[in-house]
């Protein structure tokens, strides 16, 4: 099993990251929170690798944080919870947001993540509200140099799960709110516009 990657970034988007290893180039499934902290293409990285292995396919996902790294596993662990979705539910609340969300039995915030319906959100809590000792979040994410928002936002969201037309509101109402910024808080925003908050 491969448990951690240290190479340098090739390419990243919001949700994979390229490293090259020794002239081997691995593509590595993250989440936004971990996007958010990623250093540009060309620098160097250290990812904590969880490995999935399937009869088609071996797949890497992969984490900046050692408590995103247990979330992720915590998520897999819960019966109809796979990889993707895991993903997708650190994508769409801040590690430190997700563990208070399961601590309080917020079913409500669970389920406006993309992807967690109300049994997925019942199910979360009931098998991981215990679980959630020790896990107090992550540090704040470094601010990066901005990109060409508006449709590199769109495209970030869709790969969220989001649907387009859904993902061009809350960017429109985002960057009306503030129109500049670094790419990672004007998506952090949108998030939150989309998430009602």
């Amino acid at each position: 099993m491969i448990a951690h990657l240290h190479g340098r970034i090739l390419k990243k988007d919001a949700q994979t990251v390229v490293v090259d290893v020794g002239g081997v180039g691995y593509q590595v499934t993250i989440p936004v929170s971990t996007f958010y902290r990623l250093g540009e293409p060309g620098t160097e990285v250290n990812l904590l690798t969880h490995t999935h292995v399937r009869e088609d396919a071996l797949a890497l996902f992969g984490f900046l944080t050692a408590t995103e790294q247990t979330l992720f596993e915590h998520l897999i662990a819960v019966a109809g919870v796979g990889p993707r979705l895991a993903i997708s539910i650190l994508s769409g609340i801040e590690p430190p947001e997700l563990v208070g969300a399961l601590r309080a039995s917020d079913v409500a915030r669970l389920t406006r993540i993309p992807g967690v319906g109300k049994k997925t959100a019942e199910r979360l809590v009931v098998e991981l509200k215990d679980k959630m000792t020790g896990l107090e979040g992550v540090e704040p994410a470094p601010e990066e140099s901005p990109a060409g928002p508006r449709d590199d936002l769109v495209s970030a969201l869709v790969h969220l799960g989001y649907s387009r037309s859904e993902a061009e509101r809350g960017v429109e109402k985002a960057l009306k709110q503030e129109g500049h910024g670094p790419f990672e808080e004007l998506l952090r925003r949108t998030l939150r516009v989309l998430s009602g908050r």
